[in-house]
């Protein structure tokens, strides 16, 4: 496999617009990461219960229960750029207000709960017409090496973020994470702003789609497309039963191994070193495969398994390190075949869908994992997640191998003219 070479930084290399792109959302992201751990830091130092960690996630993911098919109407119907701008603004003045309550000491979970609402909700609107954008700025051709590389900067910021924010909240708090984030936001504003719209890559035939009819039409293509149908289903399980990983790392590090921040930030950076390792690997790849999808799947169900029954901190986070290259190997691969298998003009619709398969299920699933970690441990929670992700693979393989052998089918990959 080859993790660095002339096709892994092409997008970075050819495309002005990417690369502004890349840098701003590089430190935002941190910051994100930063916000993300102190978030379910704070809620568990002040509940100190593993079910409200589920129900944070519950707060946070709710919205794209609620919302989740329809924001991809909207990354169809308006300017991805513009709505990127009016999400990450929104974003910065959420996590603005957070971190003045936090630092006044006047925080409590209901608040904690709604700011989680209001900032998934930006997300929701954000998430489609992010990834919609990408193509925007790269072309058809270069899409799967921009998603890889878009991966890895997410998980760059996934070894960052977690590492920084123990380091933060051991020394001044919680507080000071949301702090920083919102700060953060200001890179991809400019980054955003800078960009030079004559350059972008034009979207074909996109039309101004109705909200519940454009939802429909999405819904309807997922539905008559098998390879899409296919890796939707599997986002469901997967994502939702195997890859909460926000519930169960705080309670990994605080309960199972009887640790701090600190451990809680190292062993979340050992996930992201791991994904930032799978990013680069696909971004090396030129073409979409299932073995190398469905392999991912199975071996991140098999290292959770691993997990399980540990409470060594150094194997556990040489674990996670395999879980997070797993996870984007995954994670990559389905992303670019979605988004290749689509037309230009019902992408967003799309994307819309199958986001919606990642997080919509969430708020049912976490409060399931709190609940089994509360009642068993991690030792329970993760042995499920494995066995879920383990079927979730087996099932995948049964259900394409009937298909073409060897790639995802591909649409021919023609540049787009600006």
């Amino acid at each position: 496999m080859t993790l660095a070479g002339g096709r892994t930084f092409k997008s970075l290399r050819e495309h002005r617009n990417y690369r502004l792109f890349f840098a701003g959302q590089i430190t935002s992201v941190c910051g994100t990461w930063m916000q993300n751990v102190a978030l379910y830091w704070l809620i568990l130092s002040i509940t100190r219960s593993p079910l409200a960690l589920g129900m944070l996630s519950l707060a946070r993911f709710g919205p794209f229960t609620l919302f989740g098919l329809f924001s991809g109407v909207v990354a169809d119907r308006f300017d991805n750029r513009r709505t990127v701008i009016v999400t990450q603004s929104v974003q910065m003045a959420l996590s603005a207000l957070l971190a003045a309550i936090t630092l006044l000491g006047t925080v409590s979970p209901w608040e904690v709960y709604v700011i989680a609402v209001l900032t998934g909700t930006a997300v929701v609107f954000d998430l489609p017409a992010r990834q919609n954008l990408t193509v925007q700025l790269v072309g058809r051709d270069e899409l799967p090496n921009a998603i890889a590389l878009n991966s890895s900067l997410f998980n760059t910021a996934r070894i960052i973020g977690p590492a920084l924010a123990g380091i933060v909240i051991a020394a001044v708090g919680s507080g000071w994470c949301f702090a920083i984030n919102s700060a953060s936001f200001l890179a991809v504003l400019a980054g955003l702003l800078a960009m030079r719209t004559s350059e972008l890559y034009k979207l074909r035939d996109r039309g101004r789609p109705a909200l519940f009819a454009g939802a429909r039409e999405g819904l309807r293509y997922v539905r008559d497309s098998r390879p899409v149908l296919v890796l939707t289903a599997i986002a469901v399980v997967v994502m939702s039963f195997s890859l909460n990983i926000n519930v169960l790392l705080p309670v990994l590090a605080k309960q199972t191994l009887v640790a701090g921040p600190r451990t809680f930030g190292i062993i979340s950076a050992c996930f992201g070193a791991g994904a930032l390792a799978g990013a680069l690997v696909a971004a090396g790849r030129g073409r979409a495969r299932w073995r190398f999808m469905l392999g991912g799947i199975a071996a991140f169900g098999v290292a959770e398994l691993l997990i399980a029954p540990l409470h060594n901190v150094v194997a556990v986070g040489a674990l996670l390190f395999l879980c997070g290259l797993c996870y984007t190997t995954y994670t990559s691969t389905s992303n670019a075949a979605v988004q290749l298998e689509t037309p230009d003009h019902i992408r967003g619709r799309v994307l819309g869908v199958y986001f919606y398969a990642w997080n919509g299920p969430l708020p049912a699933a976490s409060p399931l994992i709190g609940w089994l970690c509360t009642v068993g441990g991690t030792e329970l929670a993760f042995a499920f997640g494995g066995t879920c992700a383990l079927l979730a693979a087996a099932a995948g393989a049964v259900a394409v191998k009937r298909s073409p052998p060897g790639s995802l089918r591909r649409p021919a990959l023609e540049p787009v003219s600006a």
